[in-house]
């Protein structure tokens, strides 16, 4: 065991034992090194294989809502920033000692157990350094982003943080009745009353229609969340392993904000929706006066993931901005500061290229 130290709610150092992969040549801690793949010792370059892995399996949806798999508190603390509520799980490995999120480092223990264990997790595929490349690359492509905000990216700024995530499969069977409709237009009167009429041809719809979805995958993380998911996706969740302690080594993992059970109900509205969509997508229409759709849902599976996830944190002009990078793809979104000076000049230019158009077509 050894022990960590952390900032306290009033910056004083808080001690956390946690336990260690030891380096079996100078016996420092060793941290998951995702350029290698493999345990790597920072202080001596020493390396050391996982061992065998094998790929992660679905449970059944009642496994899961029963909600007996837990991380004991024996191998995580939960802790939560004082600052913007963030929770991170603290596994075996090494920590940030500041919020991924904020960046602050009023980071305090607290005595909340860390829930659901992940079945899985999708390592990360790169290091530190090519996710602030990544970041790098997308801050420049963005115009109105300030030089300021290009130029200080660095890694102080993006952390690599395990996020989580549950993902479902699910076989499902529909019927549904609706009313879809088709515009047409067609001549009427003579002489001056010659016209034309747009009207509507109505016919009724109905039948059934089955369906597979595998690995839809819902956020449980309000920092990084569906809209977040979304935007950094694909991940290939089928590719995840089976969760092991030693992949956090070096990493943080965020604490889930939504349970099995919330998720659950989110899938099930996307998976809705998406089913309205594949059902119409059989039919000629360009008018739905209403369509009803009732599903049951047959051999659903769960897989609660760690999805890894570099954040990126950035204050300027006193207010935060967070950005993400896609842990295994290096894709890049989030939130960045606009600079007023330049919203301004292409302001400006705008208006003087619409007097010069106006000149030109009016003089």
């Amino acid at each position: 065991m050894a022990e960590r130290e952390f900032s306290g709610e009033f910056g004083e150092r808080v001690k956390v034992s946690t336990e260690n992969v030891k380096c079996p040549g100078c016996g420092a801690n060793m941290v998951f090194n995702a350029d290698l793949q493999t345990l790597y010792c920072p202080h001596c370059g020493s390396r050391k294989e996982l061992g065998e892995t094998s790929t992660a399996q679905e449970k059944d949806i009642m496994e899961g809502l029963s909600a007996d798999s837990v991380w004991k508190a024996e191998e995580t603390t939960v802790f939560r920033c004082d600052n913007c509520g963030a929770k991170v799980v603290l596994s075996k490995g090494e920590t940030a000692k500041t919020c991924p999120f904020c960046g602050t480092a009023h980071v305090e223990k607290t005595e909340e157990l860390a829930g659901l264990k992940p079945d899985a997790v999708l390592p990360f595929a790169f290091g530190q350094d090519k996710a602030v490349e990544f970041s790098k690359t997308w801050a420049k492509k963005r115009f109105f982003a300030p030089r300021k905000f290009k130029k200080n990216l660095n890694a102080e700024n993006v952390n690599g943080v395990y996020t989580p995530c549950f993902t479902f499969d699910s076989r499902t069977y529909s019927t549904y009745v609706g009313r879809i409709g088709t515009t047409h237009t067609r001549t009427v009167g003579s002489g001056n009353n010659r016209r034309t009429e747009t009207y509507v041809v109505w016919r009724n719809i109905s039948g059934t229609f089955s369906d597979f979805f595998d690995d839809l995958a819902i956020a449980a993380g309000d920092k990084c969340g569906q809209k977040e998911l979304d935007k950094l996706s694909p991940y290939d969740t089928n590719s995840s392993k089976e969760y092991k302690e030693q992949y956090l080594l070096g990493f943080m993992a965020y604490h889930y904000d939504r349970e099995l059970s919330d998720c659950w109900d989110t899938a099930k509205k996307r998976i809705d929706a998406i089913l309205k969509r594949k059902i119409l997508a059989q039919y000629s229409y360009d008018k739905v006066d209403y369509l009803n759709v009732s599903t049951t849902h047959q051999d659903v599976k769960y897989k609660y993931v760690m999805l890894p996830v570099y954040v990126g944190n950035y204050t300027f002009s006193s207010k935060l901005y967070n950005f993400f990078v896609n842990g295994t793809t290096g894709k890049t979104y989030g939130k960045y500061p606009k600079s007023k000076l330049k919203i301004g000049l292409l302001t400006l230019l705008g208006i003087a290229a619409a007097a010069v158009l106006a000149y030109f077509l009016f003089v």
